[in-house]
């Protein structure tokens, strides 16, 4: 997500406590939102998909081998 999608995001919070959103801007900013959440979730899934685990056996097992890397 840009930072200009990020500081929109933060203008429409602050004037949703100052003084209230119009039926556009709440829609905009619900939208705004689910890119944000949606960003932070393909970012840790691909975190995630790169981590190791050693097995109690001395395996190595990839997270994301293991699950299927799911959502890619």
């Amino acid at each position: 997500m840009d930072s200009e999608k990020l500081q929109r995001i933060n203008e429409l919070a602050r004037r949703a406590k100052a003084e209230g959103l119009t039926e556009a801007e709440r829609a905009e900013q619900a939208q705004l939102r689910q890119e944000y959440i949606d960003a932070v979730r393909r970012n840790l899934r691909g975190q995630l998909n790169n981590i190791d685990i050693l097995e109690p056996d001395g395996n190595i097992q990839n997270l994301g081998e293991k699950y299927g890397k799911k959502g890619h």
